[in-house]
């Protein structure tokens, strides 16, 4: 079992109980998770059906799941994790400056992260979509975004994506939250909102955006999801990987799967093999 070691400054924080319980595992492990430390995991609060911050204080999605399962197979039960939200932009910053021991949230696994911190995984594989008015017209190309307003979260990798390799004259927003790109896409002030797939589904869900909004269907890029930690820390990527082993062979990772995602109707497919072992 790996020393845990919770940074101050995030559980001062955040020191939140998780009122959503995982879909499975870990509680039998044992480990040293009653001797009231904390684990500290960043995750999303705005990103329905993966991490998001419910009315009632509690945390729900996918990514919460899979953290939480993770985190008792690290030896720690549920009220002993501290959520800190972990905006896209900051995810590498919060992991070097031992802010929190891990973050599960849509974190895609690119070369360029991988110079700053390891990952463990993927435990999940999404893909580049836009998410446009539901009476717009079609959009069968990226190209067709040149000249529009696109918008995305700064940090995030897709957007550039579009900008840089599909549509070099679309006109690229940023913002700190996809909550606020899909008020811009509501309010006409940009055409298209891009970002993963399982992002977009969780918002085109919601009861209040029901029939509002469509995806385009388009894969523009494979994106796989990892656990990201602190670099030079292979006995918790181990850990981390032996934990989402057991969670797909278990069943907890499609009762999750189903759980969040089946509302909207999209799949993301078989549980990846996990490659980030070295």
């Amino acid at each position: 079992m790996r020393l845990r070691t919770t940074s101050a400054a995030a559980a001062a924080v955040l020191a939140l109980s998780l009122t959503a319980t995982a879909c499975g595992g870990g509680g039998d492990s044992g480990g040293d998770g009653g001797d009231g430390e904390k684990i500290a995991i960043g995750i999303k609060f705005d990103q329905p059906g993966l991490g998001l911050k419910a009315k009632d204080g509690g945390f729900e999605g996918f990514d919460v799941d899979v953290a939480t399962y993770v985190a008792g197979e690290l030896g720690y039960e549920p009220d002993q994790i501290d959520w800190v939200e972990a905006p896209s932009a900051e995810r590498e910053n919060m992991i070097s400056r031992g802010d929190v021991d891990f973050i599960a949230a849509t974190y895609s696994i690119t070369d360029a992260r991988k110079e700053k911190v390891d990952f463990a995984g993927p435990y999940m594989i999404a893909h580049q979509d836009l998410l446009i008015r539901a009476d717009e017209s079609e959009i069968s190309e990226a190209t067709d975004l040149n000249e529009k307003q696109l918008c995305s979260v700064s940090g995030s990798t897709s957007a550039q994506n579009v900008k840089d390799e599909l549509a070099p004259k679309a006109n690229l927003q940023t913002y700190g939250t996809y909550s606020e790109c899909l008020s811009g896409l509501t309010n006409g002030v940009v055409d298209a909102l891009t970002t993963d797939d399982a992002i977009l589904a969780g918002y085109a869900a919601q009861p209040q955006h029901e029939g509002k909004f469509k995806l385009a269907g388009l894969s523009l890029s494979d994106e796989h999801y990892g656990i990201g930690l602190k670099k030079g820390d292979t006995e918790l990527r181990a850990d981390i990987n032996a934990a989402l082993e057991k969670m797909v062979e278990e069943g907890a990772w499609t009762e999750s799967v189903e759980k969040h995602f089946g509302p909207a109707g999209y799949d993301p497919g078989e549980a990846p093999e996990i490659t980030e072992k070295s």
